[in-house]
């Protein structure tokens, strides 16, 4: 076994042995989306833990760089989110920043019966009025957002 692993193995075990208080603060301090990605689905332990409001109420699913350009998330860590991820913690999440590349994916991986805000980045209007008029896209998944009204830069749309 290389010896990588072996530190890898040995860094696993001792956070494992952490108090649940202080991976938590961990765990906040740690990039939502790398940390969801990863961790997801170890053990129920730190499931739990990565449920907790502060991690998974709100999630921006797409990178910034430092220009302030958006840009989507990688496909890997986007196919891993939208199979695994999402479908284990969307009852949790509360509110989705997306853009425009990945928000169809994204909103359709899941459904999330407990989202009250969804911030749309790099869409235009006739993009996000084509998406939410669709016949195939149910907004009953967001059963929260349904009858509230919503801005897109200084446009105001009721969904």
């Amino acid at each position: 076994m290389p010896k990588m692993n072996i530190i890898m193995k040995d860094f696993c075990a001792q956070l494992m042995n952490l108090p649940d208080e202080i991976l938590l603060m961990i765990f906040k301090k740690a990039d939502r989306v790398e940390i969801l990605n990863s961790m997801v689905g170890i053990n129920k332990r730190i499931d739990q833990i990565l449920c907790d409001p502060t991690i998974t109420g709100r999630l921006t699913l797409m990178r910034s760089s430092a220009s302030g350009h958006i840009h989507p998330l990688d496909n890997v860590i986007l196919d891993r989110f939208c199979c695994q991820t999402l479908p284990q913690i969307h009852h949790h999440i509360q509110w989705l920043n997306l853009e425009s590349l990945t928000m169809e994916r994204i909103l359709r991986a899941a459904e999330y019966p407990n989202l009250c805000g969804l911030g749309l980045h790099r869409i235009d209007y006739k993009a996000m009025r084509r998406l939410f008029d669709s016949k195939s896209f149910d907004l009953g998944t967001f059963s929260k957002l349904s009858n509230r009204k919503h801005f897109i830069g200084r446009r105001k749309f009721k969904i």
